[in-house]
């Protein structure tokens, strides 16, 4: 890791607010973007707590949350956060059918509702826009208030996925990446 960790007796107040408020919520711990973020206390707050919302309080079902991170996880390539949220989207009833076609980079078969997630990040994260037709499919599904969550999901993770690979956050000991094949 290319930033050093800080332990929390040297942490200055606003970084021990920030370590503090991780470590109570729901995640229970440090992960290692908001240690990342914790020498810039200013981004790591607001990060942390949008963060926060978007794993926990989404209106999203979290298998479809989870979904939408993979997604993400394999645009960036950013090794971690695939490992880490591989689990997760299982935990949360993803198929693993569903991961590997992620894996593979290939669309994976899912109801329309779960469709209309997929084919709105794929569309934002390889084009960089979304069709009306494609707009509209999420809005019938999740509501407006879908729609945002999802936006902010993945410009969150794109945020995750930039801070695992600029700091060369790797996995844990004992731990080995998949090889995430890249984006087409």
């Amino acid at each position: 890791m290319r930033l050093p960790a800080i332990p929390p007796e040297a942490m200055t107040p606003a970084q021990r607010s920030v370590y503090d408020a991780t470590v109570a919520g729901p995640r229970g711990r440090m992960v290692p973007p908001v240690a990342a973020w914790l020498h810039s206390p200013g981004v790591a707050g607001p990060a942390q707590q949008l963060g926060q919302h978007i794993r926990y309080e989404s209106s999203l079902p979290r298998a479809w949350n989870e979904m939408a991170i993979l997604l993400v996880a394999r645009h960036w390539g950013a090794s971690y956060e695939w490992y880490a949220h591989k689990r997760m989207a299982l935990e949360a009833g993803l198929a693993p059918g569903v991961v590997d076609e992620i894996l593979a980079g290939r669309p994976p078969a899912l109801p329309a509702e779960a469709a209309a997630i997929y084919d709105y990040v794929v569309s934002l994260l390889e084009k960089r826009n979304v069709s009306a037709a494609r707009h509209e499919a999420m809005v019938a599904h999740w509501g407006t208030a879908g729609v945002v969550d999802l936006v902010a999901l993945l410009g969150y993770y794109t945020l995750v996925s930039m801070t695992l690979n600029a700091f060369e956050i790797g996995l844990p000991p004992g731990e080995k990446a998949e090889v995430l094949p890249p984006v087409a």
